[in-house]
């Protein structure tokens, strides 16, 4: 994408959400109306993209298990950000020294091993997720993600309200039903779930097909009235 190059920190939280901007209004026709579906990170672009580009014809903005207040302070932030805020220098040297010389069948065939032990299908491709830049791109986001997302933008949730459904788990370490807990009490009027099928954050990897069910259903209304 030509526009790429022009933003600047393109791998940057910041940059990633004018990343998907531009792609929005450079390859989606104007009278085209939205549907955004966000999980985890992909939340707080949600309602950065309301936000910013409140001309975008969006109808509705589904946030599934969302990373939008906090991180640093959630179980699993609090492990992931001394890690990738501090040390994250460390896993850029192992990941040049130690990955970068490993040959494509090496690599290929610790993926089938780490998803053989996970009970995922080999055809889930992850072999990119080794290579250096690809780690160091990663980290470099995720320590943005532990510094910057910490206070919930209430102003947007409000603004965008009738538009949004948030999605919150009970197992799940990066936003604890606490935060759930948080929000219905801010927002009480607002559609806020809490998943009653132990669904884990990272669905992707063994309930796509219910999550995608599910949403489907909740959808139904919105495309009716289109």
């Amino acid at each position: 994408d030509s526009n790429a190059q022009e933003i600047n920190d393109i791998y940057g939280l910041q940059g990633q959400v004018e990343h998907k901007l531009a792609f929005l209004r450079t390859h989606v026709p104007k009278e085209v109306k939205l549907v955004v579906i966000g999980h985890s990170i992909g939340c707080h672009f949600n309602l950065e993209i309301l936000k910013l580009a409140p001309e975008l014809p969006i109808i509705r903005s589904f946030l599934l298990f969302p990373t939008i207040e906090r991180m640093s302070e959630s179980p699993n932030g609090r492990i992931a950000t001394p890690l990738l805020c501090w040390l994250r220098y460390a896993l850029y040297v192992f990941a040049y020294l130690l990955l970068k010389p490993w040959p494509e069948k090496i690599k290929s065939f610790v993926i089938r091993i780490a998803l053989r032990m996970m009970n995922l299908q080999s055809e889930f491709s992850v072999l990119s997720v080794l290579e250096p830049f690809c780690l160091a791109n990663a980290a470099y986001l995720g320590g943005q993600e532990m510094m910057k997302v910490v206070k919930r933008d209430n102003d947007t949730i409000k603004t965008y309200l009738p538009k949004l459904t948030f999605y919150y788990g009970t197992i799940d370490a990066w936003c604890p039903t606490k935060y759930y807990e948080d929000i219905k009490k801010d927002f009480p009027e607002g559609d806020i779930r809490l998943c009653e099928k132990k669904i884990p954050h990272a669905f992707i990897l063994r309930f796509p097909q219910e999550m995608a069910d599910m949403v489907a259903d909740w959808l139904k209304d919105d495309l009716s009235k289109i």
